[in-house]
């Protein structure tokens, strides 16, 4: 009797011990409250106003064919030398929020996906969307070479399935960031046709997807009756509504037969905007720091996103293998016939070599990715250390003189030439319009105080002494980059005294907030291109062939899906 007391004694102790335990650390219980404990209204009560509170809230599943992430501390920039001396890599201690990633670049077949998707709503024969589809065209032309055979690749590389699964190239910057955009609305869309919110719109003979009417998620947030022209047969039923007005009748805002609710950004279940990562984003994703870890702290330093400091294969099984896929040297891009160093000429099929810590593949070698950044030579002295970027541009949705946003229509539609000659559309049909924020709408802000910010704090004279001048009023021009000439040579002779005077040159750069920052080494590349800190640069309208993307989409809520927290 006396031991069995002493094993109750003890199973009420570890059970008192467990639920102190489960009390520290799950999650209060406040979170699924349907009572506001601030005020003491009921939500989600038709009798209380119908307020909607999504106290049920799970976190996001993965997005398809993406890796989550999960954000932290390192340090940006280069970890061996400059040997290409550009001095642009000087390392900062930097912390990143968590994000998603695509485990490997856009293919070809994705791409052409979204070329089928732009011919069938846009075709090209129709006036109003002229070069609507030839502007997402990638330049097959970037293969040919003057002293090279590679017209073949130009007609085949892109549309022939032996490349099916071979990284998309040709692409420019401002193409990879309208791929992205579609692709938020493919995703939602996708995701609101499983939820029978709305139909498959391919797949219903009365309505005709074609023009402005498609879907579009900032369009459907704002008013989804401004979807194909309020055409209620687009959708079937809604989520369930708690406002008495809306049980008390069979259809809402006039679409007949449709009950419910429709799906608004606080129920959390449509997917953020997809867009390219950040220089920042893509180079922590790529060096991934995780698998040095101990603890608290990082052991050694990476060259490559593998360990090691070499670019073949440790392991047993492939022990010799190439990790990546690049230039070997001059003349040599695979290696000798039957013994491939790479396995791959050219491009290779993604996810041909061994996944980084994170789960991405090719993050190094095969093609080069762009980013989302504007480039400068340098990562700033005062660069802010908290999700870097440069290029952000702060828009407002425009809205009419009735107060509702403005979607716009064919008439909308303007078309910009590129320096490359080329025409691009400014605006879609069917999509929200935005326009740049004023002074009046950063009047009194502390954080920011204009639209554009790619220039700020990079040094030019917006950002000197002289960023109240403007040049063209000023009686001489504001010096920034001209030198002092030789005293020797601004001899005043009638005065007897030497005068401070300053060249004239006019000087030119590559240089400006049209530049874009590409990542990674490619096939094309040799191996010091490797490493996740290099950087380099093209105007954001050209494309090579060695240039491709992937995208990235923000994680909201917790850093990590995991339900392990620290107790250290």
């Amino acid at each position: 009797m006396h031991h069995v007391f002493q094993i109750k004694f003890i199973a009420v102790i570890c059970l008192s011990l467990s639920i102190a335990s489960c009390s520290m650390f799950s999650t209060s219980s406040n979170d699924n409250s349907t009572t506001s404990t601030l005020t003491g209204w009921k939500f989600n009560d038709p009798n209380y106003g119908g307020f909607a509170i999504n106290n049920k809230y799970k976190e996001h599943k993965t997005p398809p064919s993406m890796v989550l992430v999960e954000g932290g501390t390192f340090t940006m920039g280069a970890v061996q030398d400059d040997i290409m001396a550009d001095w642009n890599t000087t390392p900062r201690r930097m912390q990143l929020r968590s994000f998603y990633l695509d485990e490997a670049e856009v293919t070809n077949s994705e791409y052409l996906f979204y070329l089928l998707w732009l011919e069938a709503v846009f075709p090209p024969r129709i006036d109003d969307y002229s070069h609507i589809y030839e502007a997402a065209l990638p330049d097959t032309l970037v293969w040919r070479n003057a002293l090279g055979s590679n017209e073949s690749l130009s007609e085949t590389y892109l549309r022939h399935p032996a490349y099916a699964n071979y990284p998309v190239v040709g692409v420019s910057w401002s193409q990879a960031n309208d791929y992205c955009e579609w692709r938020t609305d493919r995703v939602n869309e996708n995701i609101l046709m499983e939820l029978g919110i709305i139909k498959n719109l391919f797949n219903e003979d009365s309505i005709v997807v074609q023009g402005k009417n498609h879907f579009n998620t900032e369009t459907y947030y704002s008013n989804p009756n401004l979807l194909f022209d309020g055409d209620s047969r687009i959708y079937k039923k809604g989520l369930k509504s708690i406002k008495r007005s809306d049980i008390n009748r069979d259809s809402i805002e006039g679409n007949s037969g449709f009950k419910g609710r429709h799906v608004k950004p606080y129920d959390g279940i449509l997917y953020p905007d997809f867009r390219l990562p950040t220089e920042a984003e893509w180079e922590y994703a790529a060096k991934a720091l995780i698998e040095n870890r101990e603890y608290n702290t990082l052991r050694g330093r990476k060259k490559y996103p593998w360990n090691g400091r070499y670019t073949r294969n440790k392991s047993s099984r492939e022990k010799g293998d190439q990790l990546a896929n690049f230039k070997q040297g001059r003349g040599d891009y695979s290696g000798l016939a039957g013994w491939s160093n790479d396995g791959a000429d050219i491009t290779n099929r993604i996810k041909s070599y061994p996944p980084n810590a994170f789960g991405l593949y090719d993050m190094a070698g095969n093609v080069a990715e762009w980013v989302y950044d504007v480039y400068r030579p340098h990562i700033d002295t005062e660069m802010n250390d908290f999700n870097y970027v440069r290029g952000n541009l702060f828009m407002k949705k425009s809205v009419d003189e009735n107060g509702r946003v403005v979607i716009a229509d064919y008439e909308d539609i303007m078309y910009d030439t590129l320096p490359n000659g080329k025409v691009v559309p400014r605006n879609i049909p069917g999509r929200t319009m935005y326009e740049p924020i004023t002074k009046d709408d950063a009047q009194l802000r502390s954080n920011y105080t204009q639209s554009d910010n790619s220039s700020i704090n990079d040094g030019d004279l917006t950002n000197s002494r002289y960023y109240d001048i403007d040049p063209s009023e000023s009686e001489t021009t504001p010096r920034m980059y001209n030198s002092p000439l030789d005293p020797k040579t601004t001899y005043n002779y009638e005065t007897g005294e030497y005068e401070t005077k300053f060249d004239d040159k006019t000087r030119t750069t590559l240089i400006g907030d049209k530049t874009r920052v590409y990542k990674g080494g490619s096939w094309k590349d040799r191996e010091f291109w490797l490493d996740p800190a290099q950087r380099r640069y093209l105007p954001q309208y050209m494309a090579t062939d060695f240039i491709g993307f992937r995208c990235a989409l923000d994680k909201v809520g917790n850093m990590t899906n995991s339900k392990k927290r620290p107790y250290n």
